[in-house]
């Protein structure tokens, strides 16, 4: 494979996924015998029910998940989870089995020149055949049961249950969590987490599904397992609950950006380098700090909701706040929140669109000729063209730091 200029290769999951088979590594004999994958026999798709993927707070892998120090190593030492292997196996046979609106091969992807780092793909088909954002006038806007939602889709599409076993230290009721494909992928792997779809839950963050989150990336002993969120206006094109997961098997520049603390307790920082500052929230595994985070993240974007400000949020192993860290350190997990200008559809003749990745330095471009052309500056300016003015970004920083001040000891 011939690689463009500036790029880096890590196999992705799939491509792990079929060297591991048969190997003395493997571990998606579980899978199998756990029946993650649909039936032979179409007609019982629809009878058999998603099966549930149960785990403990052991599955949570805290340490030693790294980046190689040498790519080429990477078949060597790597052991999927029983979360990716349940996860990969089931969505690479769906894509085999024809439910997604395209095939998705390996991506021509390049890191761009530049101190940032921008990660950018190739993605003409999500360009061309995503399904077209709903008409979303608010963020605070209601879910509409006749416009698509999740209760809407295919049996097979649904990949399991994920369910945390009961009484784990500091852990809330559990909640009905889907794991769902996303029918236009972003990369390998992308999947949405669905939390109780017939609730009919609009598109505005809860402890629940933000936990599983966080909990799926734990979940995976890949580095570039990573999960997000769109608020409304912040181009979610569907108005139900829902949080993305995909694989990226590249490092990116906020696992290991520097950041400097806004309150006196440490809980909330500022992520101050390009492509955009964000507010950092972290935690280094699970239990009750877990929880707490989980808690200041929601209060923080009910703050942005309630006052009409869009936001986005992506979750990925990272370094302890603090200064720059190289992306070997992935001590723990950032949650990094973003607002923004509110943005209602999907800008066309833009090379991509601001959202949860491309505010991380995940660049998915719709044309070649984009790809081709593409600079730092250019993606710097599209991304920064997104983001609040800067009083209204102070404003906002103020009421959040306020919001951390108030929480009780």
């Amino acid at each position: 494979m011939t690689l463009p200029r500036g790029a880096s290769y890590h196999p992705s999951p799939m491509s792990l996924l079929q060297n591991l088979q048969g190997s003395s590594m493997a571990v998606l004999s579980d899978t199998h015998r756990t029946s993650y994958l649909l039936p032979p026999d179409c007609e019982d798709w629809g009878e058999q029910g998603a099966p549930a993927f149960v785990y403990g707070q052991e599955e949570l892998v805290v340490g030693g998940v790294q980046w190689p120090s040498r790519p080429s190593s990477i078949l060597d030492s790597w052991t999927l989870s029983r979360f990716d292997s349940a996860l990969c196996s089931a969505w690479q046979q769906r894509m085999e089995l024809g439910f997604f609106r395209y095939l998705l091969g390996e991506l021509q992807t390049q890191v761009l020149p530049g101190a940032v780092g921008f990660v950018a793909q190739l993605n003409v088909e999500r360009g061309m055949q995503r399904r077209c954002p709903q008409n979303i006038k608010s963020v605070r806007q209601a879910f509409d049961p006749e416009q698509f939602n999740f209760n809407k889709i295919r049996p097979g599409e649904v990949l399991f249950h994920l369910h945390r076993e009961p009484d784990l230290p500091g852990a809330l009721p559990q909640e009905d969590i889907l794991v769902v494909i996303n029918v236009s992928p972003l990369e390998w792997g992308h999947v949405l987490f669905v939390p109780v779809p017939a609730q009919g839950l609009p598109q505005r963050l809860l402890p629940g599904v933000l936990r599983a989150g966080l909990e799926a990336v734990l979940l995976s002993s890949h580095p570039g397992f990573r999960v997000g969120f769109n608020s409304l206006g912040g181009l979610a094109s569907v108005n139900h609950l829902h949080l993305h997961g995909y694989y990226l098997a590249h490092r990116l520049p906020v696992e290991g950006a520097p950041s400097q603390p806004l309150d006196p307790g440490g809980h909330l920082h500022l992520l101050q380098t390009l492509p955009a500052p964000g507010f950092l929230f972290y935690v280094s595994g699970p239990g009750p700090d877990l929880e707490a985070v989980i808690r200041r993240v929601c209060r923080a974007t009910d703050y942005l909701a309630d006052q009409e400000i869009a936001h986005n949020l992506f979750v990925t192993r990272g370094a302890p706040p603090g200064r720059a860290s190289p992306c070997s350190a992935l001590a723990g997990v950032r949650v990094i929140l973003w607002a923004r200008k509110s943005s209602f559809g999907i800008k066309e003749g833009e090379a991509f669109n601001v959202a949860l990745c491309e505010l991380a330095g995940h660049l998915p471009v719709k044309t070649a000729q984009d790809f081709s052309s593409l600079t730092e500056a250019t993606a710097v300016a599209l991304i920064q063209d997104c983001l609040l003015p800067p009083a209204q970004a102070t404003a906002v920083q103020t009421a959040l730091v306020a919001l951390m001040a108030q929480e009780e000891p």
